[in-house]
């Protein structure tokens, strides 16, 4: 080994062995400093003692001994090491109150913590003032371990500022530093703000603490009329960044979803109202349930909401995480216009039903509500609006079930002709021909009746979910969100419910009617799939529909009746100016004793059906060998 090696290590074991004094001696001071501080608390702890020694002595100077001892057997030893937590764990809370044109969020200083949120635009079924959640029904804290674990909802806090829409409280430590709990309510908003510092306290929490949890236990009361449909639209969900939309939990039944990756906001969901919290450095991990509540509660409430959700910490002299609160309304614009996609949280179908809900729909409905303020009339308008769209499409479809009426003589006729079901193939290519001949085509209803599809379910998202049909009446429908009810049983009958819609049974009876006015043209004859499709759209399909729509929106069954309605005019004009079934008998006339032209598609119709008769006489030749 040269010299130099020699000299690099000696001094290297100079240092290691300097750092290693210098830390012991950092060390050691530490100490002195935490036991000096302790004996402090401790001298303070024991002098507030003995004043309450001092003044209980003086309170009970009277008592016999057999009166004082239960006394002392029943003392409390202190929970909490810190003397200044020990003293907020007993102190008496106060309630403080922000407000403004949206909202009265009342906060206790037990905890820091919203103690209930009135939404003042709004009000509940029975018109009394709608709450988020009341007094008792919400429990909020922060965990962290600052040299014992604790809990902030414990503790009642010091308010170290307030003002018409901000509110500071803070929670000290006798080893130094404090937590600290703001609320910012915005003037004209559903949004609050909130900060959660932790405010020199470098000495009071370890360097290796590097996570908190926060737990929010809530119980949402019901608000609407119905149980079944609120529950239907109500949930838990969550947000991670980068995501499309929202992953949904507990949607109309109880679930719990655990989250182990970073996670941007959570949301409990009630049918028109949210209470929403977002992490702007987001959740490191966390977990979320939604408990539903039975309909006959006593307490009227709705569900059991709980989110447990971690977060990093970065041990400093200063330390603060801002939050963000949104209490308010399921309005899609108003969330939209956040920007974080909490406008997602609203069922507006899947991905070609939701672009048409969120582009044609609403922009629609908006705009209709400018000018109009009966939801009633802008429903009916929407409605001829959406029919005078489709209505391209749908002509070829009533045009050919017309024009199917007008030959269905000839119909009844080959089902004379061919009575026998080993001459169903025989009947078959005679009726294409037909059909040929008369220039009908029999797929020529079914892409108009598809495209119809994602209309229909489009409404059937929108309209139980559309806040602003809540509490609007129309005719005998005090709120065409809910039900219309025009007999109440006073008892649940399965299926059923408890009551009759009015718009929901209108709507299956002139489905009945359109379904009859359809079939008009079609004949089952000796077909008994054809005389089950019969029964099931004549009959099922109506009561279905009534069973499903009774206790959903009455606006959503008052726009099934009206699309109704205006198809059955659409029908009955088509038939009367643009359909002549005279026209079509002199054409199957002329063209009667003629080939009929064959398309491609009859051409391979007929070209399978001829290898089907050679099968099946190959098979009935090995049979008879």
């Amino acid at each position: 080994m040269d010299k130099n090696s020699i000299i690099g290590f000696v001094l290297i074991g100079a240092i290691l062995v300097g750092f290693t004094f210098y830390s012991s001696n950092q060390q050691k001071k530490q100490q002195a400093w935490q036991a000096y501080q302790d004996s402090i608390a401790q001298a303070e702890q024991l002098i507030q003692m003995k004043a309450d020694s001092a003044a209980y002595a003086e309170l009970h100077a009277g008592d016999t001994l057999e009166q004082a001892v239960p006394l002392v057997e029943n003392a409390v030893a202190p929970v909490y090491r810190d003397s200044l937590l020990e003293a907020a764990s007993g102190a008496e809370s106060q309630v403080l109150k922000l407000e403004n044109e949206k909202l009265e969020i009342a906060f206790t200083t037990q905890g820091a913590q919203p103690l209930s949120v009135r939404v003042k635009d709004y009000s509940n079924y029975d018109k009394s003032d709608l709450y988020l959640f009341h007094e008792g029904q919400s429990e909020m804290g922060y965990t962290i371990y600052a040299g014992e674990n604790i809990n902030t909802k414990d503790f009642v806090f010091e308010v170290a500022a307030q003002t018409d829409s901000s509110l500071v409280m803070r929670l000290p430590f006798a080893g130094g530093g404090y937590i600290q709990q703001s609320y910012v309510l915005h003037k004209d908003s559903y949004n609050v703000t909130g900060a959660l510092s932790f405010i020199g306290m470098e000495r009071v929490i370890p360097r290796n603490v590097s996570v908190y949890d926060f737990g929010w236990k809530v119980t949402m009361p019901r608000m609407e009329k119905g149980y079944r449909n609120e529950v239907q639209y109500s949930k838990g969900a969550f947000y991670q960044s980068g995501d499309k939309k929202p992953v949904e939990i507990a949607r109309g039944k109880s679930a719990t979803k655990r989250v182990d990756s970073r996670l941007s906001w959570f949301t409990f969901h009630q049918q028109f109202f949210s209470a929403i919290m977002r992490s702007k450095k987001e959740f490191a991990s966390g977990n979320l349930s939604v408990t539903f509540l039975p309909e006959d509660d006593p307490s009227h409430n709705l569900m059991y909401c709980e989110a447990d959700m971690r977060s990093d910490f970065q041990p400093g002299q200063d330390v603060t995480d801002e939050f963000e609160f949104y209490f308010g309304p399921n309005s899609y614009k108003l969330l939209k216009s956040y920007d974080q996609k909490y406008e997602r949280t609203i069922p507006l179908g899947g991905s070609v039903v939701g672009l048409f809900t969120k582009y044609v729909i609403i922009p629609l409905f908006d705009f209709l509500h400018r000018f109009i303020s009966s939801f009633g009339l802008i429903i009916l308008l929407m409605t001829i609006f959406i029919k005078i769209v489709v209505f391209p499409f749908a002509f070829k479809s009533y045009s050919s079930s017309a024009k199917m009426q007008a030959i269905k003589p000839e119909i009844d006729k080959l089902n004379e002709k061919y009575p026998r079901q080993e001459d169903a193939m025989k009947k078959q290519q005679e009726t294409m021909a037909l059909y040929q001949k008369a220039g009908i085509n029999p797929m020529g209803g079914c892409l108009p009746m598809l495209l119809q599809f994602p209309i229909l379910w489009a409404m059937f998202r929108f309209f139980p979910a559309s806040i602003e049909l809540r509490q609007q009446p129309f005719l005998w429908a005090e709120d065409l969100s809910a039900y219309d009810s025009i007999i109440d049983f006073g008892t649940r009958i399965p299926l059923l419910g408890d009551h009759i819609s009015l718009f929901a049974l209108l709507m299956a009876v002139s489905m009945f009617f359109y379904s009859k006015i359809t079939m008009q043209g079609q004949t089952s004859g000796n077909d008994p799939n054809a005389a089950s499709m019969r029964f099931m759209s004549l009959y099922m399909m109506p009561i279905m529909m009534f069973f499903i729509c009774n206790s959903l929106s009455s606006g959503l069954s008052y726009y099934y009746l009206l699309s109704n309605l205006i198809t059955m005019v659409e029908t009955w004009v088509i038939k009367k100016w643009f359909v002549h079934p005279e026209e079509i008998q002199a054409k199957l006339k002329a063209s009667a004793g003629k080939p009929a032209p064959k398309s491609k598609w009859q051409q391979r119709l007929e070209e399978a059906q001829k290898m089907q008769r050679q099968m099946q006489a190959e098979q009935q030749k090995k049979g008879r060998r």
